[in-house]
This record gives C-alpha cells, structure tokens and sequence, in this order.
C-alpha cells in the first residue's frame, strides 16, 4: 500500500477530495516526523511508539569485495507497535490475509532471474558471502 493508496482510502470513506485528504495525511506525518527531531519519541494509542535511538559505530563487511568497511554511529528510528495492532496483526489467519500483490520492481527482479544464468561453482578468488569471514 502506498500514500496515494492511503489518501484515496480516507478520501472514499470521510468525503472530502482527494488533493484535501492528501494535504491532511502529508501534515500529519510531517508532524510525526517533526515530533520525532524534537523530543525523540512518539506515542500514538492504539497504535505504537516511534522512537530515536543511537546506534553505535561498527565495522561491517562489504559483501561484494568482503572488505571491512567502517560504519559510523547515527540514529535510527524505532517502532513498536501497540497492543491493539499487535493483537490484530498476531491473530491474523492465512486465509484472511490478502496476498501482497507484485510490483513492477518484482516483476523486474522475477525477470532478470529468469534470464541470468548462475554459474553454481565458486570463483577461487571471490570472497565466500559470510557475515564475519574474510
């Protein structure tokens, strides 16, 4: 689900235009988003908490050269959600749950495999793609 979809959801169901209803969600993540820089925590009843936190520096591997690349330290948003979405996402049954549809970034991807040919043999040289050997 993307924005617009959100917007023309809200649109259908409260009445007003969809260039209204956009202006009303853009402002309400806007403020979200402002909240967060400000005072580093949201909490939204029902339906979570957004949350700033540090995340320390750390050495990483690039996995395509497996050279250990550094990582500075920055901060991070988190969210936990809230008891309500909690319940409603945990009690979720397979049969109920719409099936994701594809997007043309699947679709690509989905393509692509189909064409590659992948070589199964590991090159001698190439780095063997696990986290944490070099």
């Amino acid at each position: 689900m993307t924005k617009k979809d959100i917007v023309r959801a809200i649109s259908e169901e409260v009445g007003l235009t969809q260039q209204q209803t956009k202006e009303i969600v853009q402002k309400t993540f806007d403020a979200i988003v402002d909240c967060l820089v400000r005072e580093r925590r949201i909490e939204l009843r029902n339906f979570g908490v957004f949350e700033v936190k540090p995340r320390a520096a750390r050495k990483a591997r690039n996995p395509r050269t497996g050279q250990q690349v550094e990582v500075p330290s920055k901060h991070v948003v988190t969210f936990k959600p809230g008891k309500y979405m909690e319940t409603k996402v945990h009690n979720l049954d397979e049969s109920e749950a719409p099936k994701p549809e594809t997007t043309q970034t699947d679709d690509l991807a989905q393509a692509r495999a189909s064409q590659a040919h992948i070589d199964p043999t590991p090159k001698p040289d190439a780095p063997s793609g696990k986290w944490g050997e070099g």
